[in-house]
């Protein structure tokens, strides 16, 4: 398994996701600091005061959509034009699997969509996978094919 020192920063406002988030990190080989935002307000004040004080950014931002205050869409798209941000892997961490949206974060530029399964094995397993990717390959997204890491591949594009 991977020993690097990773940070991940979970923006999410479901109480149970961030819960079943950090048991799979527990239960995980790897050495993972997990911060946690829960809405997306807060995550974009703590992505700038980083960029605007030269703080290290997290490895990878697994981000919900459906958030209070401002939802995942919004903060996605604030980070992926913004010069000092828009580098940050994303992963996207969420329930909705509607085509048209997955579609439109690819477009926007997500590196990975997870749609979070029910089963506790299957989660683990795509948590495990996103941050394996993102620490091999950081900079780029991948092609259509490699962006979402459930079993619901074929509802999309």
């Amino acid at each position: 398994m991977l020993s690097t020192k990773i940070k991940i920063l979970l923006a999410d406002d479901d109480e149970d996701d961030c819960m079943l988030f950090k048991e799979v990190i527990d239960e995980s080989q790897l050495q993972v600091k997990v911060e946690l935002v829960h809405n997306g307000i807060k995550l974009m004040e703590l992505l700038n005061k980083a960029v605007e004080e030269d703080l290290e950014l997290p490895n990878a931002l697994f981000l919900d959509l459906n958030m209070p205050l401002k939802n995942g869409y919004c903060c996605l798209e604030e980070i992926k034009t913004d010069m000092r941000l828009r580098h940050l892997p994303v992963i996207i961490y969420s329930t909705s699997m509607i085509s048209s949206n997955v579609n439109k974060i690819f477009e926007i530029g997500a590196h990975y969509y997870i749609c979070k399964p029910v089963d506790f094995d299957k989660l683990k397993k795509a948590i495990i996978h996103a941050i394996s990717l993102i620490l091999n390959n950081p900079a780029s997204q991948p092609s259509r094919d490699g962006f979402l890491l459930s079993d619901s591949k074929s509802l999309l594009f």
